[in-house]
């Protein structure tokens, strides 16, 4: 089943390769969409395609890179769009 996904990650996750990091494992899962770094510093990933795809993004994305320091990941799932082509980074 497809779906979308709205994910908001909190902590030092900019200037630290995250969305880079975000986008590989994206495209490994075959998922689009995009992720994007926001003004008070969060991560925003929006991202579409199988369930159980977005579920393994998730927990990769709960550890992160090397560098980051997750402090909290927000999941908020809502319906397939069709809107995405591929996965980019913003």
């Amino acid at each position: 089943m497809e779906v979308q996904a709205h994910i908001l990650v909190k902590g030092m996750v900019q200037g630290v390769g995250f969305r880079y990091f975000v986008a590989s494992h994206a495209n490994q899962f075959h998922l689009v969409g995009y992720v994007r770094n926001l003004f008070n510093g969060d991560v925003e990933i929006v991202v579409e395609g199988e369930r159980g795809a977005i579920e393994e993004l998730i927990k990769i994305v709960k550890v992160g890179p090397r560098m980051a320091h997750i402090e909290d990941v927000q999941v908020q799932w809502g319906n397939y769009s069709g809107s995405f082509r591929m996965f980019e980074i913003r």
